[in-house]
């Protein structure tokens, strides 16, 4: 099966904005159930559409190993329970669908799909890898038009002329420039008076933190305000190095053997079982008429 395509979803992602945007639904046991329905159809809608080989990637915990780093990054608190209490369901009927799933403890979800990403596209069988998710974190994953960024409900393909486009670095340089800028998502702030139009100026000529010149008179001159952002970059370095690494996906999480355990065969016998309980015998005729 040469030229295939891997799509790969951002569980976590797609899970909120179904939470916010269904209205509540319940199974028999008061359950809400509404936005693992919401997912569930938007994955089979991709298959349906002609995705053959899938893996979607959940925080199964929001907590991960950057909360250990850094006091102020994301956590699960203020998250509506009724959200949170509907990661296991999604996982398990996913699994049910027949769809790879990645529910992340130690890691992020970003991470999975990171790994996921650069694995697949180590084989010479794949042709494009899709990383379907909005996150600015991962433009740095992308590699030319082989690995890309996919934001589905706004329909933008981002492939590494894109990431260029819309932040003005490269995706290699996207770690270094959210350090500096921050992340109000994650929850890290950034280094003061570094906004988004002087990191592109710097990291588009100085591809990371390392390579920027202590010396502000040495830098090039077309980035405005040397002086103020050397000072506050290098007063505060400990600070962009932790931010740094706290953006930086990780690409060594284990996911699959082999990218052909992505392919996706049917649903299981037990996703019956699985639409019963979620009410949603329309999906298991599409799963069943899906399946070639």
């Amino acid at each position: 099966m040469h030229h295939m395509e891997i799509h790969l979803i951002d569980g976590t992602y797609e899970l909120f904005r179904y939470f916010f945007a269904v209205p509540s639904s319940t199974d028999a046991s008061g359950q809400e159930i509404g936005a693992v329905r919401g997912v569930l159809a938007s994955v089979m809608s991709m298959i349906e559409a002609g995705a053959t080989h899938l893996g979607v990637a959940t925080d199964h915990v929001v907590e991960s190993f950057r909360n250990e780093l850094y006091d102020g990054y994301k956590t699960s608190e203020g998250v509506d329970p009724a959200l949170l209490s509907q990661f296991p369901l999604l996982e398990e009927a996913l699994e049910a669908m027949g769809v790879m799933v990645w529910p992340m403890v130690r890691y992020e979800a970003d991470d999975a799909l990171a790994s996921a990403a650069a694995k697949a596209a180590a084989d010479k069988r794949v042709q494009r890898v899709l990383i379907c998710t909005p996150d600015k974190d991962l433009g740095q994953c992308v590699v030319g038009t082989r690995i890309v960024q996919f934001d589905r409900r706004r329909e933008i393909m981002r492939d590494e002329a894109g990431v260029v486009e819309k932040f003005g670095v490269a995706p290699k340089s996207i770690p270094d420039y959210l350090a500096v800028v921050g992340d109000s998502a994650d929850g890290f702030p950034g280094i003061q008076g570094w906004g988004v139009k002087a990191a592109a100026q710097v990291f588009s000529q100085y591809a990371h933190l390392e390579d920027i010149p202590k010396d502000w008179h040495a830098w090039h001159p077309s980035i405005k305000k040397a002086r103020p952002l050397s000072e506050s970059l290098f007063s505060g370095w400990n600070n962009a190095l932790l931010f740094r690494m706290l953006a930086t996906v990780r690409t060594d999480v284990h996911v699959f053997e082999n990218v052909d355990d992505l392919r996706w065969q049917g649903p299981r016998k037990e996703f019956e079982e699985q639409c019963k309980r979620l009410n949603a015998p329309a999906l298991l005729r599409r799963a069943l008429a899906a399946k070639v």
